[in-house]
């Protein structure tokens, strides 16, 4: 009888210990989200330790095999648990991963929208910039009798011509707009009446130098204009070499060209 009893202990202590080393081989399983249980946890622990010490004193077979049934209901509905929390977290992941997804979609779509704004907006304003066409510049003297004639002659020049021809342009505000001519000598020195602030425009937010300037009443057709720059001193001649001739307008190069004195 003695006997029977010490071999039904022995099995109920090792059914305890089977039990607790699954219930902490699954509380290392799930990892952090075991934490959430950690109530559940306390309780199977203290059954646990319950079942010992009445195993190690005056204990009856079934008063003790049911606190261990007992026990192993709770640490079945403690896996249960763990996993329904395993499956929410997933579930949760899964959609925090949709929703990052969805953002970077969205953000990829904002970028997208903004670079085609800002080319749209680049398209736009270099549209309704105005252009100027066959820009021609050349040396101009003046006859016994006051008539223009074209040179190259670097010694004979007494004014330079520059024509050019407006296009048309239907986005451009009309009105009064003024046109800068640029000419530089060979040696890149700007040709200019006087070194004053009065021969500078506003140009990429500072002053540039311009040689001559004209005013025109715009309405958004093509026109034809002249721009002219002529010497003071008409007894010094002007340099040899290429010149170089930049017309603007509204802040903006809208066209170029060069020309030679020999």
């Amino acid at each position: 009888m003695v006997e029977e009893k010490e071999e039904q202990r022995i099995e109920l202590e090792k059914e305890l210990n089977v039990l607790i080393a699954e219930h902490e081989s699954i509380k290392t399983e799930y990892g952090s989200m075991s934490d959430s249980l950690s109530v559940k946890d306390s309780i199977i622990q203290a059954n646990a330790k319950e079942i010992k010490e009445l195993l190690n004193y005056k204990w009856e077979y079934r008063k003790v095999n049911k606190k261990l049934n007992l026990l192993r209901k709770i640490a079945q509905g403690y896996v249960k648990q763990l996993d329904s929390v395993y499956t929410v977290n997933r579930e949760l992941t899964e959609e925090n991963e949709k929703i990052r997804e969805q953002y970077a979609g969205e953000q990829q779509k904002s970028r997208e929208l903004t670079k085609d704004k800002e080319q749209l907006i680049e398209k736009v304003t270099e549209a309704s910039a105005l252009k100027a066409y066959n820009v021609s510049a050349y040396g101009v003297r003046f006859t016994g009798s006051g008539r223009e004639r074209t040179t190259d002659k670097a010694k004979k020049v007494e004014r330079v011509k520059v024509c050019f021809t407006v296009g048309e342009n239907k986005l451009v505000e009309p009105g009064t707009k003024t046109f800068y001519v640029r000419i530089l000598r060979p040696d890149n020195v700007v040709v200019m009446q006087k070194m004053e602030d009065v021969y500078t425009f506003e140009y990429q937010g500072g002053k540039m130098e311009y040689t001559a300037k004209k005013e025109i009443s715009y309405e958004n057709s093509a026109t034809d204009l002249c721009i002219f720059w002529t010497k003071k001193n008409k007894a010094s001649g002007a340099m040899v070499g290429v010149y170089s001739v930049f017309v603007y307008s509204d802040g903006v190069e809208i066209g170029k060209t060069a020309f030679e004195l020999k």
